[in-house]
């Protein structure tokens, strides 16, 4: 055989591989420095910053010349279902994740196919949302967070398993849909299952070796602090889940989460407080002991989960800064937080949409009170707003420091019912109390002119600088940049969106094969700046639409299947 007939032997070899057998660059392992103090080019966690701004400060990508973006690649993920996590990309390799527990690892550049991890999960698997919200990375591995309720280490090289990690019984309803928090080498996970009577926890592991460095229970046991807040043994069984990634003071060493529901869903069935459902709480990263809390609103009826990270921003009011802690609540309202080492302080809250069921809240600590009428009951249709989906639900707000403004993708003009029954627990099996048949969304006479916003909110002066308003709901995660522009999709048109970050103009949009509800992320190869999203719709989304079209006699179709979208400017100017 002739030396170009071995050459062209090797060739067809490596095409027919599939996928290429090391990475098309050398990896640069990931450290804490780097965790802590990312390079602008790189998007290496969920929010790109531990503080959760969803900010990248590339600005290659302009107001001035965002028209001309053009899709680059595509990759075709071969799932339904919504496709929520954003590309994690380190130096030229991009990371994402899909339903079902599937990670493909791709040239950032091109979209060439790596490796590929597909999980194969349990037959008799349940639960209510089959997504995941993208790998953590650490060192030369990846971490992700499986929906059977495992944390499993990858090579980055390969995709091969490292070690598997049981986190919780899946067969009790519990599972995991979000990105793990990576800090000191500790991996951190919360659990998913707050409509199947679980007690939720966020649990630290050894990044090296797997092993459980702790676990702390976000509903008090016996001899806890809060465990009063309980009645009887109703926090066996109290919910209150984990579902997106944390934020992190890299200052304190504290983590920030937040909280979901308590269940079942009727406040009437389990009197009291209930912590720590529903708040946002800051865990020692070394120990995991809680060392503060706040509780947005106490005795949760309406499925208001508060699971969203608040965004670290410090916020100058008056003559002095406040290490701020804001977050955009399902319950409608804005909230601004003070953070200290053993101390969450309320400063304030006002509504950022309609909201029926707080009459006032505490001037000192943000406590509301609530409107007798809206206190869902067994037996008893209550009403109220927002709806059961909240003002904004889980995707996520972005803070740009340029502007001073926090981007909310909120939903306006909705509210809901429920009618309570009573129930009882069984293993692995829904409990809530409200049976899907009385569950209502209903939209006011105002939805007429509109549903969906994205808001703009000057956090400094408290006051909201622009609102752009959608015929339709919103479910768009937001990016924002330093070229002064604002990226999200959300809708049931198909778009994914670029926005004047000072004015709210929409300055370029790009159908897509499905809704967008993935978390945009922007990264920079060789001076291009590209920005990514995935779109795919379903899950809530979806859920949401089915309701609406109910309550308007329309019938909305937004196709399923999953596609990476990689965009990059298409004239000369873009190229170095």
């Amino acid at each position: 055989m002739t030396l170009k007939m071995l050459v062209a032997v090797a060739m067809l070899a490596a095409a027919l591989s599939g996928a290429a057998e090391r990475l098309p660059l050398p990896y640069t392992p990931v450290t804490d420095t780097r965790l802590a103090h990312p390079e602008p080019e790189n998007w290496l966690m969920y929010r790109g910053t531990y503080n959760s701004w969803g900010y990248s400060p590339l600005a290659r990508i302009t107001s001035k010349n965002v028209h001309t973006l053009v899709p680059v690649w595509t990759f075709s993920t071969g799932v339904e279902e919504a496709h929520q996590a954003p590309p994690i990309v380190n130096n030229g390799v991009m990371f994402i994740t899909t339903p079902r527990n599937q990670i493909l690892a791709l040239d950032a550049r091109t979209g060439e196919l790596i490796w590929r991890y597909r999980r194969e999960l349990p037959a008799d698997l349940f639960q209510l949302h089959p997504t995941n919200r993208g790998v953590a990375l650490y060192g030369d591995r990846v971490y992700l967070a499986t929906v059977d309720a495992h944390l499993l280490a990858l090579d980055a090289h390969t995709g091969e398993v490292v070690w598997d990690q049981e986190v919780a019984d899946y067969l009790a309803g519990y599972y995991m849909t979000l990105a793990p928090l990576i800090a000191d080498g500790r991996v951190m996970v919360g659990v998913s299952g707050g409509e199947f009577g679980i007690r939720g926890f966020v649990q630290a592991f050894d990044s090296d070796t797997g092993k459980t460095r702790w676990k702390t229970y976000t509903v008090p046991g016996l001899g806890e602090a809060g465990h009063d807040s309980w009645p009887g043994d109703s926090w066996k069984r109290g919910g209150v889940p984990v579902w997106v990634t944390g934020s992190y003071d890299i200052e304190t060493k504290l983590a920030y989460w937040g909280t979901g529901n308590a269940g079942p869903w009727l406040g009437t069935t389990r009197p009291g407080d209930n912590l720590y459902a529903t708040s946002v709480i800051a865990l020692d990263a070394a120990t995991g002991a809680i060392r503060a809390h706040h509780q947005y609103h106490w005795n949760d009826s309406w499925d208001w989960d508060e699971v969203s990270a608040p965004l670290l921003i410090d916020v100058k009011r008056g003559d002095r800064t406040i290490k701020g802690l804001v977050h955009a609540g399902r319950d409608g309202y804005l909230w601004l937080l003070e953070r200290g080492q053993n101390k969450i302080g309320f400063v304030a809250a006002q509504p950022y949409v309609h909201q029926t069921v707080y009459s006032k809240l505490d001037a000192k600590t943000g406590r509301p009170e609530y409107n007798a009428a809206a206190l869902p009951k067994v037996g008893r249709r209550s009403e109220f707003c927002p709806s059961i989906w909240g003002g904004k639900d889980w995707p996520p707000s972005a803070y740009n420091p340029n502007t001073g403004f926090l981007y909310i993708p909120a939903n306006e003009n909705l509210c809901s019912a429920l009618t309570g029954v009573e129930t009882k627990y069984k293993r692995g099996e829904l409990y809530i109390g409200v049976p899907f048949e009385k569950m209502e969304v209903f939209p006011t006479a105002a939805a007429k002119d509109h549903i969906g916003e994205l808001q703009a909110w000057n956090i400094a002066a408290g006051t909201k600088a622009w609102t752009v308003k959608f015929p339709f709901h919103n479910w768009g995660p937001i990016l924002t940049t330093g070229g002064n522009l604002v990226f999200s999709g959300g809708t049931n048109d198909r778009y994914f969106r670029a926005f004047d970050a000072q004015t709210g103009d929409v300055l370029w949009k790009q159908r897509t094969n499905s809704g967008v509800v993935g978390v945009p992320s922007s990264y920079e190869i060789d001076g291009v700046q590209y920005v990514a999203v995935q779109s795919g719709w379903g899950v809530d989304a979806q859920r949401k639409q089915e309701y609406l079209d109910k309550a308007f006699g329309t019938k909305t179709n937004v196709p399923q299947g999953g596609v990476l979208w990689v965009f990059a400017l298409g004239n000369a100017e873009s190229k170095p």
